[in-house]
């Protein structure tokens, strides 16, 4: 029995949601630990795209258990659209392949109100990029104990209780603060009552059916959202996500114990990528830049925008091997850096005349640093067909020595190609 906990170590979209569909091959359990639908897991699988935004990526494997943890906030809308949209490609979801935890938390429309209003206030140097989603005002009320949960939707006077409660606050915000159109208590009533039938045989104790399996022996893969640079503690704050992302929130995040994980693989793409705003030392803007947004097809899974493109960031590297405790890392989309002659990777910032190996808390500091770069040769030839690691190009080779020796942490993955058999397993973290 293994439990292994996948997490980005940039600013998210780093291909996790390929990895865990590969790993889950090993996996009895795949489980979704943090952040809402504003993230976006991207898959290729004999040609079919599948983008899944709350259901964990190892649904596409129908022998396989997932789970959404307590860590993660639900629009119930959402989520059933993506049920609904397996269903019609043949993958039908029932309550024996997915369980809701019962303590997650649910997105209301005010939510989504709420963080559109805000955003749209704010002047331009202000604005953090959200996707509009109602991600960050979900948590507020979470962390300020007037949340709405999963299992809220099970008792209706509960429910009417909250949301009565919840809509005197709201409302006074959306009128007097934002000049907003109010949201009516019976519509949104209504909705959630239709969501609790539909959705009430999937609710339960994630916790509890995850010892069980521990306790069996079975395998599990944690699976979390964005990157490392984006968690609200750790990252360039405030330019981040609302939720930990880093490894250790798969425990608080699920209810599982810490000293059940064996492993934590990082998902680190072979060049650097940025959504919204926020500090990017390594941002591209030349036509360098603009070949590997447009190679990598570089726009988010969710929002559709162009993604930000730079060279690879060893200090976003280290600090992510640093938080999460990496034990392996997933080299990703490093067909993407082929036909470039020169690659150069960031080793440490410059600030005025200090030198820096981790990213600075000041956030203004944080954009002002300098990369300083390490230059290494590229390769011309594609190497996307490639099935074999030692057949892969010196200079790719080399690369991915580079990143192993800087980090301090082994490839365990190496991903040539956007689809599901353009990876290169060389470690299965479930058999160590």
């Amino acid at each position: 029995m293994s439990s292994v906990v996948i997490v980005g170590t940039q600013w998210g979209d780093e291909g996790k949601g390929k990895i865990v569909d590969l790993l889950t091959r090993s996996a009895d359990y795949v489980v979704r630990f943090q952040g809402g639908n504003n993230a976006g897991h991207t898959l290729v699988v004999n040609k079919q795209q599948y983008i899944f935004h709350i259901i964990p990526s190892g649904i596409l494997y129908e022998d396989k258990k997932c789970m959404i943890g307590n860590g993660v906030i639900i629009d119930p809308a959402i989520l059933l659209q993506e049920i609904g949209g397996l269903a019609e490609k043949g993958l039908p979801v029932t309550p024996e392949r997915l369980m809701i935890s019962e303590n997650a938390h649910l997105i209301m429309e005010y939510h989504r109100r709420l963080d559109q209003a805000q955003e749209a206030s704010l002047t331009k140097d202000k604005k953090i990029g959200t996707t509009g989603r109602g991600i960050g005002p979900c948590y507020v009320d979470k962390v300020g104990r007037v949340g709405i949960k999963v299992g809220d939707l099970l008792d209706e006077q509960i429910l009417r209780d909250k949301l009565t409660a919840a809509l005197e606050e709201k409302n006074f915000l959306l009128k007097e603060k934002f000049g907003e159109q109010p949201v009516f208590f019976d519509s949104v009533l209504a909705n959630l009552l239709d969501y609790a039938e539909k959705l009430a045989p999937f609710v339960g104790n994630v916790s509890v059916e995850l010892d069980l399996a521990r306790t069996r022996g079975e395998n599990i893969l944690f699976e979390g959202a964005q990157g490392t640079q984006l968690d609200i503690d750790h990252g360039t704050y405030p330019f981040v996500t609302s939720s930990n992302t880093v490894a250790g929130s798969a425990c608080n995040g699920a209810g599982f114990g810490p000293t059940h994980i064996d492993s934590v693989i990082g998902i680190l793409k072979a060049y650097t990528t940025r959504v919204g705003e926020g500090p990017f030392p390594t941002e591209l803007h030349d036509e360098t830049g603009e070949q590997l947004q447009r190679k990598g097809g570089e726009f988010g899974a969710t929002t559709g925008r162009k993604r930000r493109c730079g060279w690879l960031d060893g200090v976003v590297a280290s600090d992510a091997v640093r938080l999460n405790g990496l034990t392996g890392l997933a080299i990703t989309k490093l067909d993407v850096l082929s036909g470039q002659s020169r690659i150069k990777m960031a080793t440490s910032y410059k600030l005025d005349e200090l030198s820096l190996s981790a990213m600075p808390a000041n956030v203004k500091e944080a954009g002002r640093v300098e990369p300083v770069y390490e230059e290494m040769s590229g390769w011309p030839s594609e190497i996307n067909e490639i099935t074999n690691y030692e057949d892969l190009p010196v200079e790719a080779k080399d690369y991915i020595k580079r990143i192993e020796d800087f980090t301090g942490v082994e490839a365990v993955i190496v991903s040539v190609g956007p689809d599901r058999d353009e990876t290169l397993l060389l470690k299965d973290p479930f058999e160590v």
